[in-house]
């Protein structure tokens, strides 16, 4: 539909200039003409929820981002296999919500934590099923026969992998702080970041993968995490007083920086 696109590129306009609210009024405009002309049986309608859906949650509107994505979700559901990659990503932004929404918890309904936690569990599941699928796939045929839909889905599938595990390791900071646990260090985090960077390396052979800054970026962003944990001054993890093995992860960053730099993909 020549109209939706034309307003969809609108919206993206919006949201590059910082004009939030104007790109939301557009993409509810665009929600409506899908669900009046395709209803929720079409992928492309719950695209467009789920575009708004982002949109209202950088706006702070916690509340409908997180039903829009629940609806989003149950349709994903309906028309798509349990494992692919978009239930994945779509759990992804459901627990994130779920966790933005945490500053209004405390003690007495940490379970949202456990909801937001699930979310990230069964979204970490299906990232990982479909990277180790395609990759085995990949390995049955020639690379000359692999298609760039395929490519970028395996891309995405790493990505979202890494960014569900950056995710978990988030929350299990804020589960912390909502505990008043008097110690300190969070060994769950730091299980989480690890096993992002070991995932990464896990998959990292795998070329298409290797030479994707998207999938860079966000092993970069685990990195960060882990160094800026591990050097808390509250810390007490044994890796604190390992000062090598600290160092080891301040010359990986630095080396990723650099490759990301030659690629424009630079990420902060």
């Amino acid at each position: 539909m020549i109209c939706t696109k034309r307003m969809r590129q609108l919206a993206q306009i919006y949201i590059t200039t910082d004009r939030i609210e104007e790109a939301e009024s557009v993409l509810r405009k665009i929600l409506h003409i899908m669900e009046l002309a395709k209803g929720w049986n079409s992928l492309e309608t719950v695209i467009a929820a789920e575009r708004l859906a982002l949109t209202l949650q950088s706006l702070g509107n916690l509340k409908e981002a997180q039903e829009l994505l629940k609806r989003c979700l149950d349709a994903r559901r309906a028309l798509l296999p349990k494992n692919h990659i978009q239930i994945a990503a779509n759990l992804l932004h459901l627990a994130r919500v779920k966790m933005l929404d945490s500053s209004k918890l405390n003690k007495s309904n940490v379970a949202e934590l456990d909801l937001a936690k699930d979310l990230l569990s069964k979204s970490i599941s299906v990232a990982r099923g479909n990277l180790v699928r395609s990759v085995r796939e990949k390995g049955n045929k020639q690379s000359y026969g692999e298609s760039v839909t395929t490519v970028r889905s395996r891309q995405s599938a790493l990505i979202i992998l890494l960014q569900s595990l950056d995710a978990l390791s988030l929350l299990e900071m804020k589960r912390l702080e909502l505990e008043d646990s008097k110690d300190p260090y969070n060994s769950e985090a730091e299980s989480a970041l690890r096993g992002c960077i070991s995932a990464y390396k896990e998959f990292v052979n795998e070329k298409s993968l290797s030479d994707a800054p998207g999938v860079k970026a966000e092993y970069l962003l685990c990195l960060k995490h882990l160094v800026d944990l591990l050097s808390d001054n509250r810390t007490t993890s044994k890796d604190r007083s390992n000062n090598a093995a600290l160092q080891e992860l301040k010359d990986e960053i630095k080396r990723v920086e650099v490759e990301l730099s030659k690629k424009g993909g630079r990420r902060s």
